[in-house]
């Protein structure tokens, strides 16, 4: 039994933690940014194969208290590097820390990779070169104000990054964050699904993987492949296992547009990409003149967030004329919206059901939920 460390989107924990439980995932335990789990390495490979919401699985290695960067060195050089990845391949080290007295990151990050390097010259008189842009093998320390832990990584590439979308448009949201906004809608297969904003297709990619049951991970490569012991029949099983389980590309009430139209270009190119064109409907049209294609659903967006003064003071002047086109095109249907700006719904005179504080990368932002009536959300004074 191995443990794990599983990172995500602040905010989205719990999704993440039911991810891990239906790969097989035990002792799953929340944390900030993550989870931790245990499970054998069939455990590992689902988790990385299925999980929507994961950005990484990290395998743990060791850990332990350390006063100075001496006894980070030598946790390291006790790791059994050489019963895990070979010397001739490549090598990473990435460190992270919070309220870690010692002066340089970097100089720690010097000295895991000397110690390694120095654990498999000992053992095979060779080392492993270091690539910092694709590496075969990335370690991960993690450091808090008084231990160390050291990871090797399963995944390779972020997990977000699924192999469908090649063009993108200005700030797109990464796949698992958008994932996750959509199982926080509560929205599900069979239900119409519009984004009226929808750049380079983000929600309705992730919407339509979920709607034919396309595993996030079917159709790229993990760094667990590259690992010593690395059970291929098991891997095998499980890959064939989830294409087998896919089902027939057809129309899946997916609505997208966007008054952009090199947006709906990029939109269009990937879903082609993907295979995945006959599911979605994309036209290039404002959010201001778009009507409700259907009595009922759930619409979904990232609309822009002003960093600006003249953007912040042109986002005032729309977000009204948003709430009145809601209101005359959306009655019946569960609006979200996700963005920083939170000011949005009182500009629109629109009363959030509910405010779900969630993560962009580091920047705070909010799923505002608003359900839509005919004539105002608010009450008459």
């Amino acid at each position: 039994m191995n443990n794990y460390f599983a990172s995500c989107p602040r905010g989205l924990e719990p999704l993440l933690a039911e991810d891990l439980l239906a790969a097989g995932g035990q002792h799953i335990k929340t944390v900030p940014g993550g989870a931790t789990f245990a499970g054998d390495w069939p455990v590992c490979y689902a988790a990385n194969l299925h999980s929507r919401i994961a950005t990484r699985i990290l395998w743990r290695i060791a850990a332990r208290g350390y006063r100075k960067e001496e006894d980070i060195y030598q946790l390291a050089l006790e790791a059994d590097w050489p019963k895990w990845f070979l010397p001739t391949q490549t090598l990473r080290v990435d460190v992270t820390a919070i309220k870690c007295p010692l002066k340089s990151l970097d100089f720690i990050t010097l000295r895991i990779k000397d110690a390694v390097c120095d654990r498999f010259r000992r053992e095979c008189n060779a080392r492993p070169s270091i690539d910092t842009r694709e590496p075969d093998v990335r370690v991960h320390a993690f450091l808090t104000a008084d231990a160390c832990t050291l990871y090797i990584d399963t995944s390779g590439a972020p997990l977000w990054q699924r192999g469908l979308r090649q063009e993108t448009v200005e700030a797109p949201l990464k796949e698992n964050l958008a994932a996750g906004i959509l199982r926080l809608t509560g929205w599900q297969p069979g239900t119409p699904l519009l984004d009226p904003m929808c750049g380079s297709g983000t929600f309705l990619l992730e919407a339509a993987q979920m709607a034919h049951n396309i595993a996030p991970g079917s159709r790229r490569n993990f760094a667990f492949e590259r690992l010593q012991g690395f059970q291929k029949e098991a891997w095998r099983r499980q890959r064939e296992s989830a294409l087998a389980a896919e089902k027939p590309i057809a129309w899946a009430q997916l609505y997208g547009s966007d008054q952009s139209r090199q947006a709906i270009r990029a939109a269009t190119t990937n879903f082609e990409r993907a295979g995945l064109s006959e599911a979605v409907e994309l036209i290039n049209a404002d959010i201001l003149d778009t009507e409700a294609p259907k009595d009922a659903g759930v619409l979904v967006c990232n609309p822009p967030y002003g960093v600006r003064l003249e953007e912040q003071e042109s986002l005032a002047a729309f977000y009204p004329q948003l709430g009145t086109a809601l209101k005359r095109h959306f009655a019946g249907w569960n609006c979200y919206f996700f963005t920083a700006d939170l000011r949005m719904p009182k500009l629109m005179r629109l009363a959030p059901s509910k405010k779900t504080p969630l993560y962009n990368g580091a920047l705070e932002c909010r799923l505002f939920e608003i359900k839509m009536v005919a004539g105002s959300n608010r009450p008459e004074k």
